[in-house]
């Protein structure tokens, strides 16, 4: 953060209000799902990230608790297993801007094509691939 930046936060913080509230709710969901939390206390955060969003006011906030607390099983095997699915959309996101770029093109081999010469050879390694970790 630049010191302009630094200074209109402040200033944000200072004046409290819908918008302070919905920067501390963001903030504290990338905390949650920074990685180095175990599951336990992923759980708990999420807990207390439900509580607070529900009641923060902004629709937006109240819809990603609901969802939260729908999904939170989910998440919490996912933060277990150490899987997320961030590459496969940011693949996906570029993949989607090649198409469209590719409009007008006179087949979809030659799409696929300029999907594969820009994105290179796709490599995935799946979760029951993976070399374990070892505990130091």
């Amino acid at each position: 953060m630049n010191d302009d930046q630094a200074a209109t936060l402040r200033k944000l913080k200072r004046r409290g209000g819908e918008l302070w509230r919905a920067y501390a709710l963001k903030e504290a969901l990338r905390a949650i799902f920074a990685g180095d939390l175990s599951e336990q206390d992923v759980s708990v955060l999420l807990d207390r990230f439900c509580s607070k969003a529900s009641r923060s006011g902004p629709e937006a906030f109240v819809t990603v608790a609901k969802t939260v607390r729908k999904r939170k099983e989910s998440i919490l095997a996912a933060v277990r297993l150490k899987i997320n699915n961030g590459q496969h959309e940011g693949f996906h996101r570029r993949a989607g801007l090649i198409v469209n770029r590719a409009c007008g093109f006179h087949s979809a081999n030659a799409a696929l094509g300029l999907i594969v010469l820009t994105l290179g050879p796709i490599t995935h390694v799946l979760p029951h691939e993976r070399v374990p970790e070892l505990d130091p």
